[in-house]
């Protein structure tokens, strides 16, 4: 599981003419999800970016995470973040999980983030989106939790 997240000061996901999730303050997850991923990675990914520390604090250091300042999510399922673009000039998609996998996987991912207190919004999975971002500082990370067998 992969998640490009950026810190923003404003963001929003419009369908159709319609905005359907905004925040203030807080973080844009763009989620990716491919075929090994299970509720364990969403769950870790949910629980690391929400203990992220960020923010500036009183002395300009990344010190706070998110509801430290009243922060909120904006999650966007994004399943061109498994692309693989190092062949030919068209990308592959092949590592990417199939909706009814992936669906599930952003819905528990973002009930997680919920689960800890924060304010969460989505966008809609599957649907062709406008996504308004105003990237604060600029701060954004590439976080990825890859599924580990373990041997019994």
């Amino acid at each position: 599981m992969r998640a490009l997240l950026q810190r923003v000061s404003y963001a929003s996901v419009t369908v159709d003419g319609r905005i359907v999730g905004q925040i203030r303050r807080g973080f844009v997850i763009l989620l990716g999800v491919t075929h090994a991923d299970t509720e364990a990675e969403a769950d870790w990914l949910a629980r690391k970016i929400a203990g992220l520390r960020l923010f500036e604090d009183a002395q300009g250091k990344m010190n706070l995470a998110l509801a430290d300042v009243g922060g909120a999510v904006l999650v966007v399922s994004q399943f061109t973040l498994y692309g693989d673009a190092r062949k030919g000039r068209r990308p592959s998609f092949t590592h990417a999980a199939r909706p009814q996998q992936a669906e599930p996987l952003v819905d528990a991912f973002a009930e997680q983030l919920r689960w800890q207190g924060l304010e969460v919004a989505t966008g809609v999975f599957g649907a062709m989106m406008q996504v308004e971002i105003h990237n604060d500082g600029p701060v954004t990370l590439m976080i990825e939790r890859e599924n580990v067998k373990r041997e019994a």
